[in-house]
């Protein structure tokens, strides 16, 4: 199938998918209102086969250390799936599936599989990694771009994380949890239940993040716009906490976006 543009749509809620721009959600519009950031980077893209930074772009399977190109130097960020040209495998009124193989510079062949559902008050993607050859580790989360301010209304955060992982000075995870921090954040926060955040623009619209997931990154540090991420492993996980794909047994995720207005 082409790989144009895309565009879904349920009662009075419009999503655009961007298949040649890295799989991406370009844009969310609810009663003609735009919730994400637009923009080539911005939107919401998948992060796979890994998350966040990996130290100095290096990770080790096995005996193996792999090599990924330092594109947020000197770490490498967010996988390269966001980089490609993904391919529409079916597109109806209000569901789209997009599939992306795993090329150079990532050194294992796989496959990706997004499926995007929309109905009139929510929007659900969820993403496969799947092998037919070698074992390796990978990581699924998504990195959405909210607008800070709908109208003239900002938008406020509400989660309870169970705690913080600790920010080293390189921006990675030290390894220690600690009692989670007032913002601004970049930063990766555990929910042992799943993912569960609120963002409210006041007496315009509230929309919750929720996956089943248990690791979420919120960055806040920009003007225009605030990243909930959900993801299966906290940054640097290639390394510290590797969830294996295997022939046998793909790694998949999911989440959800749900709104309402007052």
């Amino acid at each position: 199938m082409s790989n144009e543009d895309i565009t879904l749509t349920a009662g009075d809620a419009e999503v655009t998918l961007g298949p040649d721009n890295g799989g991406r959600v370009k844009g969310l519009r609810v009663g003609g209102t735009e919730l994400l950031r637009q923009g080539e980077r911005f939107g919401c893209f998948p992060m796979v086969p890994w998350c966040g930074r990996i130290r100095d772009g290096r990770f080790r399977d096995g005996a193996t250390t792999h090599h990924m190109p330092l594109n947020a130097p000197p770490h490498a960020i967010h996988g390269t799936a966001r980089d490609g040209a993904w391919r529409t495998a079916r597109v109806t009124a209000d569901e789209a599936v997009l599939t992306y193989d795993l090329v150079e510079p990532w050194p294992y062949p796989g496959r990706i599989t997004q499926v995007v559902g929309l109905t009139p008050d929510s929007l659900t993607l969820t993403m496969s990694v799947e092998t037919y050859e070698s074992s390796f580790p990978a990581q699924i989360g998504w990195h959405p771009w909210f607008n800070r301010t709908l109208g003239e209304s900002a938008v406020q955060l509400g989660f309870a994380p169970a705690w913080q992982e600790e920010r080293g000075e390189d921006h990675l995870p030290t390894g220690k949890r600690i009692d989670p921090l007032p913002g601004p954040w970049d930063d990766c926060f555990g929910m042992p239940g799943g993912v569960d955040v609120t963002l409210t623009w006041p007496g315009v619209l509230e929309l919750t993040v929720t996956s089943p997931e248990e690791w979420v990154v919120v960055y806040d540090e920009q003007e225009a716009a605030v990243c909930v991420e959900p993801q299966t492993g906290p940054p640097n996980g290639l390394n510290t906490l590797p969830r294996l794909v295997t022939p046998l047994e793909p790694l998949e995720a999911t989440t959800t976006w749900r709104w309402s207005r007052p």
